[in-house]
């Protein structure tokens, strides 16, 4: 076989192996392995928008997508309308959103922004312990995918197409 014809074939087949490990990376773990591997959430309790205390405790046995977020942040009040169709469609189902808001203008300011934007789901506020609780993530909207047993099976940073989204917690809820 003449050198450049191996070169060619090896090169040919090298890429072929980037392309699949690239394309394992882009689709991410099977929902088995993430089941098998995922961490247990941090315990956590919050004031919702009137003062009462909201434990992570009283969501055992439920799906709970608990999304970090704010009034003032772009990306987040894109998902908004995403978690409020979920919350209709699966609450039933037992799939429980919570909404912690990471604004600094209090509770008053946004219980007005859920009612103007017709939000359905529970929120509270959060405070520093909570994200250093999840790690400390650096960015919002960062949202965790909490499954019955109380264990994260997805964590992801930045908005995503609701339809992508409810793949995952239709996957969580089944």
């Amino acid at each position: 076989m003449p050198p450049q014809r191996l070169i060619l074939i090896l090169a040919i087949v090298a890429v072929l192996i980037g392309a699949a490990v690239l394309w394992q990376k882009r689709r991410g773990p099977a929902p088995a392995q993430i089941a098998t591997t995922a961490l247990p959430a941090p315990a956590w309790k919050l004031k919702d928008l009137d003062g009462h205390e909201i434990r992570s405790d009283q969501f055992k046995g439920k799906v709970v997508v608990l999304d970090f977020w704010a009034t003032w942040c772009g990306p987040c009040v894109e998902e908004i309308p995403g978690y409020v169709a979920m919350q209709k469609k699966y609450g039933p189902r037992g799939l429980v959103i919570v909404g912690v808001s990471m604004d600094s203008k209090g509770p008053a300011h946004v219980k007005q922004f859920a009612l103007t934007n017709g939000m359905n789901y529970t929120l509270v506020m959060g405070d520093e312990d909570v994200v250093e609780a999840f790690g400390n993530f650096q960015a919002i909207p960062t949202t965790f995918l909490i499954s019955r047993e109380g264990r994260i099976l997805n964590q992801k940073t930045g908005a995503a197409p609701p339809e992508e989204y409810e793949k995952l917690v239709k996957w969580a809820l089944d």
